[in-house]
């Protein structure tokens, strides 16, 4: 429930904001032991809602909790790489398939959308604005799995897009050579959605591509 306009957000809520963000930035990183107590002074308020906090995210598999001890930023391991971005090409490509069956009317919108945000995503190379960049290709994806209007499927593809980012999206999307390659990919996207292409393809390409992307990285291994 959202809490009316004005008044603060209960104190649990506050943690669990705080913490997670700060997981799927990686300012938490993989393996890091957090204690109730250390959290609890920095926002200023008691251990319960922090505890509160750690139980929500430990349900997520952000976190191992430890009685006595702490709990246990869960690290990233290849298995939940790959998997994130299996459930990201299976989503996507049904949603692109659906949507180029619906009408003009549908499909049309989507189109002027996803060139508005090829254009954002052109800009934020040409400044080098990486987090710009990353935010935009969310967009684009998201974009397509919200056209087809299954409103379970948009939270589950949210919920991956979270994932990842912790996963090292960020990291991958830094070379800039890479964005523009996206960026390429995105605008054949685009036109196979315009000229009656085989669009759902083309998106499952991408995003496996993307997935071979992390091994130089050594976020996942080869092959």
């Amino acid at each position: 429930m959202t809490p009316p306009r004005g008044r603060r957000p209960a104190a649990k809520d506050r943690a669990y904001a705080h913490v997670k963000e700060r997981i799927l930035e990686g300012i938490y990183p993989g393996g890091e032991l957090l204690s109730e107590g250390e959290v609890a002074a920095g926002l200023d308020m008691s251990r319960t809602p922090v505890r509160e906090a750690f139980l929500l995210l430990e349900a997520e598999g952000l976190m191992r909790l430890y009685p006595k001890r702490g709990a246990l930023v869960v690290p990233v391991s290849a298995e939940e790489i790959n998997e994130v971005l299996e459930t990201r090409l299976v989503i996507e490509r049904h949603c692109a398939e659906q949507v180029a069956r619906r009408g003009p009317e549908v499909l049309g919108v989507l189109i002027v959308q996803l060139r508005s945000l090829l254009g954002d995503q052109e800009r934020h190379i040409a400044r080098g604005n990486r987090i710009g960049f990353v935010e935009a290709d969310r967009l684009f994806h998201r974009a397509i799995v919200s056209a087809d209007g299954n409103s379970i499927l948009v939270r589950l593809h949210d919920s991956l897009r979270e994932r990842q980012r912790r996963m090292g999206a960020t990291l991958v999307a830094r070379d800039p050579a890479l964005q523009r390659r996206y960026l390429g990919e995105h605008r054949a996207i685009v036109d196979a959605l315009e000229d009656g292409g085989d669009a759902g393809r083309l998106l499952a390409e991408h995003i496996d591509g993307a997935r071979r992307d992390y091994a130089p990285a050594g976020l996942v291994p080869e092959g």
